[in-house]
């Protein structure tokens, strides 16, 4: 385990020594791949815990993928030993669900909520296509679950996700 604060630092360029050694308030990093992001992020983390105070419960290192949550997690437990293990490491959506399993009652989410995957929702969309009699070779699901991304990302809720209604299709949909 590293316990020094030059340890925590050495082996940095100077732009990354900055980011880590950053404790006035968050701090947005772009960079693109191989530029050590996740270095920058775990050493971070350590510095925040062993030199500006901050406890670990205080501290959500997230990124995007497993794989990417895996290595965080990996290069944590090197730099923190068990302290690691008192931060949120993982992705964005892994955290979004915890905070909604914990607290989403406010907003009417029951905590056992289910989070389908491509596959599930593929299903859902053919069996709902079932009941409606509707042809999969002639309305492909997978149409229809483009389509209801697309008014996810409009914010529109079922009662106006298909408004105007300019098609057969979208009458369907």
């Amino acid at each position: 385990m590293v316990r020094t604060n030059e340890l925590l630092l050495d082996g940095l360029n100077p732009s990354q020594r900055e980011a880590v050694q950053h404790i006035a308030g968050p701090l947005l990093i772009v960079a693109g791949p191989g530029s050590g992001k996740t270095r920058v992020i775990t050493h971070r983390a350590a510095y925040l815990c062993r030199e500006a105070g901050v406890p670990p419960r205080g501290i959500a290192a997230v990124t995007f993928t497993n794989r990417a949550a895996k290595e965080l997690k990996t290069r944590l437990d090197r730099l923190m030993g068990l302290q690691s293990s008192l931060l949120y490491a993982g992705t964005f959506h892994a955290l979004c669900a915890s905070i909604l399993r914990a607290d989403g009652s406010g907003i009417s989410i029951q905590p056992d909520f289910v989070i389908m995957d491509d596959d599930d929702q593929i299903g859902l969309v053919k069996r709902a296509m079932l009941l409606l009699n509707l042809d999969p070779k002639k309305f492909p699901p997978r149409s229809f679950l483009a389509w209801i991304s697309r008014a996810k990302s409009h914010l529109l809720g079922p009662e106006s996700a298909g408004l105007p209604i300019n098609s057969y299709y979208e009458e369907i949909a």
